[in-house]
């Protein structure tokens, strides 16, 4: 470790002890990466992981190689020099330390809420054999601590309806979507509760998330990507017959359209908030399209393209009368409607 700091300090050319902490821990770090990786780190993964420059990663590696004559240099097609630290080189370094557990067990927290308990259920196995890993002093001390912690994020406590989704729906589809097979189901739709028997679904992927959750999966019977509430699954059963994934479809694209999950047609969308709003509606990112334009009153415009109209509407009622929907004019009906209709509502409970 001593030798660590000294060899990055005169890479550096620093002499102060609180600047060489800080570098020996990025050093760690990246030791700690190539000795989890089989494929190695090259310098253009040290530049994007520690946000460097190459001469900067070159001075890191460097000063790693000096002290760890372990690591093996690996070669690509192309010329692309990678290098791996072999396993148990570093010690109890490896040890997970309480952030990190706790880390788990947040995890774990948040995808219990959101339903999902075959995850729940591995991280709870991961992170028993991460506390069986450390020395007894440090698991006495481990279970007060996080939950300290998890109380602290408010994520043990934190309040809110959420759908409950059976574990086996979730491992099924999961198994589904890893396997590249398709699933005969019936699933009964949320909006008119008609169910649909023997429908064969190519699942793609999951959302997750706080309140509804949806598999998004290509029909066979609408020849299309679609998204189907999990809560309706009521049977389904993975074939032996192979789905191959549409070559064309960007599931980040297909999401990129929605505000939320609903897919509609896109539209351009602008709000404007007041300048009393206009500090905290900086701070959000409605949407990855969005643009953002200070006016001369200090009030703020926030344009962006996607569908999903409800969800917007949803979202906007939280900020009432501090937001003015500008366009599109479907949008801007919808959320004075709802805001009317809220005020009455919230006036009559307090009256």
């Amino acid at each position: 470790m001593l030798d660590l700091k000294r060899k990055w300090g005169q890479h550096r050319g620093e002499s102060e002890a609180p600047m060489r902490y800080a570098r020996t821990t990025d050093l760690i770090t990246l030791a700690l990466r190539m000795q989890g990786t089989a494929e190695g780190v090259s310098l253009a993964d040290i530049m994007q992981d520690f946000e460097v420059s190459r001469r900067t990663a070159e001075r890191m590696r460097d000063a790693l190689l000096d002290a760890l004559p372990q690591i093996v240099p690996l070669g690509e097609p192309g010329g692309v020099k990678r290098w791996r630290l072999p396993a148990r080189c570093l010690g109890g370094m490896t040890q997970p330390t309480l952030d990190e557990i706790a880390a788990i067990h947040r995890a774990r927290e948040i995808v219990a809420r959101q339903g999902d308990g075959a995850t729940a259920e591995a991280l709870d196995g991961l992170a028993t054999r991460l506390k069986a890993a450390l020395p007894a002093p440090a698991r006495a001390r481990l279970a007060p601590d996080i939950t300290a912690l998890l109380e602290a994020d408010g994520v043990a406590l934190r309040p809110g309806p959420r759908e409950m989704i059976a574990p086996q729906t979730l491992q099924t589809l999961r198994n589904a979507i890893l396997a590249g097979v398709w699933v005969n189901v019936d699933h009964r739709a949320r909006a008119s509760g008609k169910l649909s028997r023997d429908v064969w679904l190519g699942p793609l992927a999951m959302l997750m998330g706080e309140g509804r959750q949806y598999l998004v999966a290509w029909s066979d019977y609408q020849e299309d990507v679609r998204l189907f509430a999990l809560a309706g699954f009521e049977r389904i059963e993975l074939s032996d017959e192979v789905f191959e994934r549409p070559a064309d479809f960007d599931l980040q694209a297909y999401l990129g359209r929605a505000f939320g999950v609903f897919q509609e047609e896109v539209q351009d969308v602008v709000w404007r908030f007041t300048p009393d709003a206009a500090p905290e509606a900086r701070r959000f990112l409605f949407h990855p399209t969005q643009e953002m334009e200070e006016t001369h009153d200090g009030s703020l415009i926030v344009r962006f393209r996607a569908g999903g109209m409800l969800e917007m509407c949803w979202h906007l009622f939280r900020w009432g009368d501090q937001v003015e929907v500008l366009a599109p004019e479907e949008l801007r009906g919808m959320h004075f409607k709802s805001l009317n209709i809220g005020t009455g509502k919230i006036k009559g409970i307090l009256t």
